[in-house]
């Protein structure tokens, strides 16, 4: 049985929750900005509506990203690509090039490795998926086997 679709796995709901708190505390700080500027120019209070608006956009902005662009790993019946992780080494290969995957703890974070023929490996935080760790890495052993042509007995 081959997988025939791609399977998207989604940043995790309390990395997004923190993502979303440093995006707020830089809006905080762009209106405390733009307030103490009007105080101190002497600007009319309808200026406010400057960094009210920005606000507004850079929060639309953000969704968007989150919902467009807001998954980590997506696994293909031909390869992978990973995306938003720092120090994932090759961000995205074909299953054949994989010569293995193991798990391990880097930082004493649990994360999957998948080690390249050519010497590369790519490293994907499994605690960054919104998915269980188990699922994860069953899911990459499946795609691997059926990406080096071996199937189930």
């Amino acid at each position: 049985m081959t997988t025939k679709t791609a399977t998207v796995y989604r940043l995790a709901p309390a990395v997004a929750a923190r993502l979303l708190g440093a995006v707020l505390c830089l809006v905080a700080v762009l209106i405390l900005l733009s307030t103490v500027l009007i105080a101190a120019v002497d600007l009319h209070t309808a200026f406010l509506l400057v960094p009210a608006v920005l606000t507004l956009l850079l929060l639309v902005g953000a969704w968007w990203t989150w919902r467009t662009r807001g998954w980590v790993a997506r696994l293909t019946p031909e390869g992978y690509r990973v995306q938003w992780v720092r120090g994932v080494g090759a961000a995205s290969g074909r299953w054949k090039d994989v010569e293995d995957a193991v798990t391990t703890t880097v930082a004493d974070a649990p994360v999957v490795v998948l080690r390249l023929r050519d010497g590369r490996t790519t490293t994907i935080p499994v605690e960054l998926l919104a998915v269980d760790r188990e699922q994860f890495v069953r899911d990459v052993q499946q795609r691997l086997q059926e990406g080096h042509g071996l199937r189930k007995l």
